[in-house]
């Protein structure tokens, strides 16, 4: 596997000459895998982004329903972890944390026939190792510009009011800020006039069982005009997505491995496409991993200092799904 500052190189030389890669960085940024249109095939991965699918069968959507059954982890085994994070936010050491957990799941479907079925902005199926889902943009670049959505709120549709309800909601509210606010700071080691162009904006994402309401923000800015060259420095600049670590970023992510105890490995990293223009990316989130152990299916949400452990323990739980068509 090459080292960061040789695939840093790569990219840099990628976008001067226009020529598109598919990059996968993990959570940590350990591993860092860049390849080429023709390596997609070769190496068993399958990407569909809205405006790149790769020429792979599993294209064809499934017409089986998938359904998963959930083997919840206790409320008593996420506490542990909430307090030792509620105990750093009580100390100021940071003011959100992204606390996630792996949970046993059991289903008839193979990864390669739930990534079939799931509908989503952005779908990759690693080997059959492990398949993202996800829904949120990371960055995108064109034309001088560059674009984050972070996406941080969640509530179930059905709920009564739910959309005024996520949108008063304080403690979502304040999570919210936090994150454009981290976002907005990131952009700008790279980017000049950032702004944010549109703030808590209601997404709607439809599950194999019920319907979410999921609050977004757009921030934008202006990069150098030799952008090109420089997008392997520009990613990495960026990551890890702040949406899925927290802030202040480096202290927030100690405070990630005090507290999971477990290496996250791709989930939440990130999976970027380059057209040789262009660049769209996301994080990977809504996802499902093989283990020695079986299935997991990876969740988790941002706790502040006005977090009560019952509703996030609830939250982790709700985002265990498979969106459908």
């Amino acid at each position: 596997m090459q080292t960061q500052s040789a695939i840093i190189d790569k990219i840099n030389n990628y976008g001067k000459n226009n020529i598109p890669f598919v990059l996968l960085v993990d959570f940590l940024i350990h591993q860092t895998i860049c390849f080429t249109m023709d390596e997609l095939a070769e190496n068993n991965i399958e990407i569909s982004f809205p405006h790149f699918k790769s020429a792979q069968p599993s294209d064809i959507r499934s017409q089986e329903k998938v359904q998963i059954e959930k083997k919840n982890i206790s409320i008593e085994t996420y506490e542990k972890a909430f307090h030792v994070v509620k105990k750093q936010l009580d100390y100021g050491n940071s003011y959100l944390t992204n606390l996630t957990f792996a949970t046993p799941i059991e289903t008839k479907n193979s990864l390669q026939e739930i990534f079939q079925s799931a509908h989503a902005k952005y779908k990759i199926n690693y080997k059959n190792e492990w398949i993202s889902f996800s829904p949120e943009t990371f960055i995108q670049i064109e034309d001088g510009k560059i674009i984050s959505c972070p996406m941080k709120g969640t509530i179930d549709a059905s709920i009564e009011n739910a959309e005024q309800l996520i949108l008063q909601d304080d403690k979502e509210t304040a999570e919210h800020y936090t994150i454009v606010d981290l976002i907005r700071n990131d952009i700008s080691i790279v980017a000049t006039h950032v702004q944010v162009e549109k703030f808590r904006y209601i997404d709607t994402i439809k599950t194999s069982n019920k319907t979410l309401l999921q609050v977004s923000s757009k921030i934008v800015g202006d990069l150098p005009t030799n952008y090109l060259e420089q997008l392997g420095n520009i990613i990495f600049s960026l990551l890890p997505a702040g949406s899925i670590s927290g802030a202040p970023k480096k202290k927030t992510l100690e405070i990630i491995q005090e507290a999971e105890k477990v290496d996250r490995g791709f989930y939440t990293g990130t999976c970027f496409y380059f057209d040789g223009k262009s660049i769209d990316s996301c994080v990977l989130i809504r996802f499902i991993e093989q283990t020695s152990n079986g299935l997991v299916y990876k969740s988790g949400g941002g706790i502040t200092i006005n977090s009560e452990v019952e509703k996030e323990y609830q939250e982790l739980i709700d985002k265990i799904y498979v969106p459908t068509f």
